[in-house]
Parts: C-alpha cells; sequence; structure tokens
C-alpha cells in the first residue's frame, strides 16, 4: 500500500486532501500542531487508514527531527510509493514590506519555505536508503508568478518554493533516480486561510475587497474538489516531474 505523509492536515486542504488518498487506497500520516477532528475515524479504501504525528513547522530544529524519524519509519516498512505532500503554509503577515518585523519573517519562512525544502531534504535522502519511489508535492499559489500588495512574504515563499521543486525535479532526473516532484496551486478555496484574508485592512491589502466579492460571488471552490484533483493527478498514469500543476486547469 503506498503511504502519504501530510503536512497541515488538521484542517482545509490539507484535511480534504488526507481523505481523498485514503478513498484511493492510500495510507496517510497527517503533520500538524493539532490533530483532526474527523481523520482519525475515516476509512478510505482498502482500509486505508490515517495516523496523526504533532509537528510545529515553525521550529525547524524540531520539524528536522520530526521528519527524520518519519521518513526513518516509513521508508524502512514501504513496499509501494511514498508520497511527500508539503501542504501546510501561511498568508501573513499581510502589510507591505516595510511593516514585518523579524519574527514574522521567521515564522513566515520558516513554515512557507524551510519545512518543506527540510522534508524533502530528508525523504530524499531515505528514498535513496531504501530505493523506494518517492513523489513530492508542495503546494504552491498563483502569488508565485505575479505581485501582490501586502503579500510579499507570501509570494517570495511561494516563488522560491516553485523554482526549489523544479530544481529537486532537475537533480533527481539527472540522477535517474526515478523520484518525482511537482507544485500544485490549489487556487482560491472556501478555508480558514480565506477568512484571514478577507479580515485584513485595505491599507495592508489592496485587494481585500475582491477577496470578499469572492464569497458574495459564490467564487470559492470546495476543498474536496480540489484535492480530488490533486488525488486524481498523483494516481493517474503518468505525473510529469517538474510541472505545476493548477486546479483551474482540471476545472
Amino acid at each position: 500500500m503506498k503511504t502519504a505523509v501530510v503536512t497541515g492536515a488538521s484542517r482545509g486542504l490539507g484535511e480534504a486532501i488526507a481523505k481523498q488518498l485514503m478513498d484511493k487506497g492510500i495510507q496517510v500520516v497527517g503533520v500538524a500542531r493539532k490533530d483532526s477532528a474527523v481523520l482519525p475515524s475515516y476509512k478510505g479504501l482498502k482500509d486505508a487508514g490515517y495516523t496523526y504525528q504533532y509537528g510545529d513547522l515553525q521550529d525547524t530544529a524540531e520539524s528536522a527531527i520530526t521528519f527524520e524519524k518519519l521518513a526513518a519509519s516509513i521508508f524502512s516498512k514501504a513496499d509501494d510509493t511514498v508520497i511527500l505532500v508539503n501542504n501546510a503554509g501561511v498568508v501573513g503577515p499581510i502589510a507591505t514590506a516595510d511593516a514585518y518585523s523579524l519574527d514574522e519573517l521567521e515564522a513566515h519562512l520558516a513554515i512557507n519555505l524551510t519545512a518543506p525544502m527540510l522534508a524533502c531534504s530528508i525523504f530524499l535522502k531515505y528514498a535513496k536508503k531504501y530505493n523506494k519511489p518517492l513523489v513530492i508535492v508542495n503546494v504552491t499559489s498563483g502569488a508565485a508568478e505575479r505581485s501582490v500588495h501586502g503579500w510579499s512574504a507570501y509570494s517570495t515563499s511561494k516563488a522560491g518554493l516553485n523554482r526549489y521543486t523544479e530544481t529537486v525535479a532537475l537533480e533527481e532526473a539527472e540522477a535517474g533516480t526515478g523520484n518525482i516532484a511537482i507544485a500544485y496551486n490549489p487556487g482560491i478555496m472556501d478555508t480558514d486561510m480565506q477568512a484571514d484574508i478577507r479580515s485584513s485592512e485595505p491599507e495592508n491589502f489592496q485587494e481585500v475587497q475582491k477577496f470578499k466579492d469572492y464569497v458574495t460571488n459564490n467564487s470559492l471552490r470546495d476543498p474536496m474538489f480540489v484535492a480530488g484533483v490533486l488525488a486524481g493527478i498523483l494516481t493517474g498514469e503518468h505525473i510529469e516531474s517538474g510541472k505545476i500543476y493548477a486546479v483551474k486547469d482540471y476545472v
């Protein structure tokens, strides 16, 4: 049975990804600061189930230990592909670049960029040690490809994650390992992150009204649909390593 590690699995898109992967018969390990209210009792295809692992991705040193233990345990027992979904992320601080504090920047980059890079590095090491196939998914954003007022940290971290993903794919292809790295852009969804964005002050985020209009216009996608698209990609016949997949291409 395939095993997937999903960060930020306690709610929103991460929780939906875990459900959709279990529905495909994939065992899921969720990494988050708190457990999901529904995943522990959720049963997928072929009794694919869920295991919770505490992880505070803002704490870089602890994250390294967590991912090391997880990878060692999973790869030593794996009899099929291991999937790593770096889903956890934050949009804040939402403010102009002159207003960021050191603590805010360090926390943001730890969660959005350092933790995924750490997880990828450690999981790649164990995939090679045990000669097991690894598929990496880094959840990105359209903000990686355009400048957004008030989102300089978010846009920068996601742009960095895209380039990192492409570089990992290049390295693995040149090494001939067969390991795959892709990015996935989920678009706009009905999640707590969207609520945080809508609570921003206009002086900090000029596009706040547009995001409020998404609710009025019923434009927010259901996380289960977005997660279902990703699950379909991961269980399809061919995954193009290095590609930035986007849910909008499947609507």
